[in-house]
């Protein structure tokens, strides 16, 4: 957030209050906070901690931070050259237009005007190897500049709500300890990063305003317009900064644009245009292979190092407990960890549309492990509801489907290569979900901690998500099923096997998840059902959607009966002998990305 500080003397002559950077690199420092002018200048990093740094030892890790400062002048010498030059004011920034990168596009519905609030550019060079205070992120800014808006006060409501209200209501089940950093992070790249922070008002804006009602529906369109407009400008700065050139420099600013483009995506999806999915889920599927392979790892590589190395480079931990019994992960950590699960998941729902082989399926084994893995990389479950063995094997029987239309265009389908294939793919799901559902459900492991009483009513509600997550598997997996089998075996929702699958997901979604709202959760796997539903399971489905209010609150959910009330209506028309699943997907759009 762009606040005016006031430094703490008028004098600009170096003194021994200045920022720890400016007195490593012996320079004048005008001691503003929480970023001297100095620093915001070179746009590097400003250490402006109370005590000594811990590198500040006169010795071996002061030389490897006056090295590290060295190559941040140096990566960050390209945005201060030529026409562009950085610019910071007291109260507001400006920001250059946009004029390249425009795979970036508006959702389908903003073809109304729209204005642009860019306050902000990415990426920054890395960041030190203690706590620091991170450094205004300064913008570009060229001779014709326009449309420099302060940062409002709305926006710090806009951004309050997100944390408060919308955000645990789109990642319920994410409720990470309080000791190990909670949703931190989500604060400080809200706060540090311009990128994110216009991505997050673009969500903010449009469900703050359903969630008032609103009766001036143009003005309030509008406005999220102005939201989205920015976001999408400083997306296309941002990746300007990073193109052509090796992101090694840029490995922060990198996560945080493709934690905006996650964002950007949700907020489409949100709003039921999915014309861009496509596109955006491409380029952040390509930024993150990127990331990952730029990650410096000795060949021969594997997916679980490139991620560890990743996430290596993007520490050190924020912050370390005095005890040293708890360490803090930063802030690009937690979303780079955060932001790849959504990713793979998203990837894998696309591929069942597509019916192509997920983008990512090369990192499906190394990052969530194999079937019966304990601790892989990425842990689905604390993020999404579903445990890792569920949407892994939806991977593999994307791929089977991939392959199988490969061949039959190919002329060359194998039926026993093919029903060898599914084969290994359902005795280790079967077997999952037996014994999920054979075992008396437990709460996947929570940080308990003295703050878990600051909670008001912890005990009867803060559990409920997680504790449901047992159950959201098992509908994943019953809907796995239900896949795998018109994968092979086409389209006969009168089969004993379909309807049990289905049976038990209808079971399931009425009368054991207990919060209705969690439905949004489980969009694919209730529109695989619907659509292999009988016709008196009708109203079931319709139910479960109408209770879903207000309406453009659950937008995929109301996708999904959309998707499903057309096959119910043509039932009995066209070939059904070939019908298949993602031919009822792609019956509303190429890509609806039911998440």
């Amino acid at each position: 957030m762009e606040l005016s500080y006031s430094p703490r003397y008028s004098s600009t002559t170096r003194s021994s209050n200045g920022c720890w950077t400016c007195r490593l690199r012996r320079k004048k420092c005008d001691e503003k906070h929480p970023v001297c002018d100095t620093c915001a200048a070179l746009l590097i990093t400003c250490y402006y901690d109370q005590s000594k740094p811990e590198w500040m030892d006169g010795g071996v890790r002061q030389e490897e931070m006056a090295e590290r400062l060295k190559c941040e002048v140096r990566d960050t010498a390209h945005l201060r050259r030529g026409e562009r030059s950085a610019h910071l004011s007291a109260d507001r920034v400006s920001v250059a237009d946009a004029t390249t990168g425009e795979w970036i596009m508006l959702p389908q519905q903003a073809s109304r005007g729209q204005t642009s609030r860019d306050d902000g550019m990415e990426p920054r060079p890395d960041t030190s190897l203690t706590s620091p205070r991170r450094g205004a992120d300064c913008t570009l800014t060229n001779g014709d500049s326009r449309g420099s808006i302060p940062f409002q006060r709305s926006d710090s409501h806009l951004l309050m709500f997100y944390l408060d209200n919308l955000f645990p209501f789109l990642f319920p089940f994410y409720r990470p300890c309080p000791l190990q950093g909670g949703k931190t992070w989500v604060l400080e790249m809200m706060l540090s990063s311009p990128v994110v922070r216009q991505a997050t008002l673009c969500q903010s804006s449009y469900f703050f305003n359903l969630e008032q009602e609103t009766t001036n529906h143009d003005a309030a369109w509008e406005a999220v317009l102005t939201q989205t407009g920015g976001a999408f400008k400083v997306l296309r700065q941002a990746l300007q900064v990073i193109d052509g050139s090796e992101i090694t420099g840029h490995m922060h600013g990198a996560v945080r644009i493709m934690v905006s483009i996650m964002q950007v995506r949700r907020f489409e999806i949100a709003i039921s245009s999915f014309t861009n999915c496509h596109v955006h889920l491409n380029a952040s599927s390509a930024l993150f292979k990127n990331i990952l392979g730029s990650a410096g790892v000795v060949e021969p590589t594997s997916p679980t190092s490139s991620f560890n190395a990743v996430m290596n480079r993007l520490g050190p931990p924020s912050w370390v407990l005095p005890t040293q019994s708890a360490q803090i992960p930063s802030a690009e950590q937690a979303a780079f960890r955060f932001a790849s699960a959504l990713l793979i998941l998203d990837d894998i729902v696309a591929s069942t549309v597509l019916q192509e082989q997920p983008k990512l399926y090369e990192y499906h084994r190394g990052l969530f492990g194999d079937i019966d893995s304990i601790d892989p990389p990425i842990n689905l479950e604390v993020v999404v509801g579903c445990q890792n063995w569920a949407l892994l094997q939806i991977g593999e029987i994307s791929a089977l489907d991939a392959w199988k239309q490969q061949c039959k265009r190919a002329g060359n389908l194998d039926v026993m290569e093919l029903v060898h294939r599914a084969t290994a793919i359902k005795h280790p799901l079967e077997a999952h979900l037996t014994r999920l559902e054979n075992n008396v459900p437990s709460l996947p492991e929570e940080c308990m901690s003295p703050l878990d009483v600051f909670t008001a009513d912890y005990s009867k509600q803060s559990r409920t998500p997680a504790g449901q997550t047992g159950l959201v598997t098992r509908v994943w997996a019953h809907a796995a099923l239900l896949y795998l089998f018109v994968v092979v075996s086409g389209w006969q929702p009168a089969s004993v096997d379909v309807r049990y699958h289905v049976n038990r997901i209808v079971e399931l979604l009425t009368r054991q998840i207990s919060a209705p709202a969690l439905l949004r959760t489980m969009v694919w796997p209730f529109c695989v059902a619907g659509c292999l539903a009988e016709p008196a399971q009708e109203a079931h489905f319709r139910r479960m959607v109408e209770v879903l209010q207000p309406p453009g609150v659950f937008g995929t959910a109301r996708k999904a009966l959309e998707i499903i009330e057309n096959v119910w209506r043509n039932r009995d028309v066209g070939d059904t002998a070939n019908r298949d699943l993602a031919a009822c997907f792609r019956s509303h759009g190429d890509l609806v990305l039911l998440v």
